[in-house]
């Protein structure tokens, strides 16, 4: 039985219906909504919220419960644990987002959620999916997908973070 860990996302979109999403700074890079590990003794939702404001340096207000994805199998590489990740729909309190965790992610970034970016994960798909078809309350199963050829990247210079955007 492979262990399991808890996350949490969330969709966030902009007045013109795109999504943000979080492009990791090690790796193979891969674009994810904004979130991350529940911490030991606290609340998915509570979770979420310190998530973002790490990440982009705003508050966000959780609108409600896109789904629960248990994200499994071993495209990546074998002794991954599972990961139980609630995924909600939040909105920002203010419109301008910055990276604000250079270490975890180097690009925040306003995509159409029928052309994410490449490589995107698959909870990543799965949950805009449900979440740009006015889904709530999903339970979904997700295998990860074969671990991607590293993009040809822009190298940010000197580990700087980039793109400050404000929401449309």
């Amino acid at each position: 039985m492979s262990s399991l860990t808890s996350a949490v996302a969330a969709v966030i979109r902009d007045r013109a219906g795109r999504v943000l999403l979080c492009q990791q700074s090690q790796g193979h890079r891969l674009w994810g909504l904004p979130g991350g590990k529940i911490r030991n003794g606290e609340s998915p939702i509570r979770a979420v919220i310190r998530d973002i404001r790490e990440e982009t340096g705003t508050e966000t207000e959780v609108m409600d419960l896109v789904g629960i994805y248990q994200l499994t199998g071993d495209g990546c590489g074998a002794d991954l644990p599972d990961v139980l990740v609630h995924v909600f729909r939040g909105r920002l309190a203010d419109g301008d987002v910055a990276v604000n965790s250079p270490g975890r992610i180097c690009r925040l970034a306003w995509h159409d959620p029928d052309a994410l970016p490449y490589p995107v994960t698959a909870t990543t798909r799965a949950a805009v999916a449900d979440a740009t078809a006015g889904r709530s309350g999903v339970l979904r199963d997700v295998q990860r997908d074969a671990q991607p050829e590293a993009p040809d990247a822009v190298d940010i210079g000197a580990g700087e973070p980039t793109l400050s955007m404000t929401a449309a």
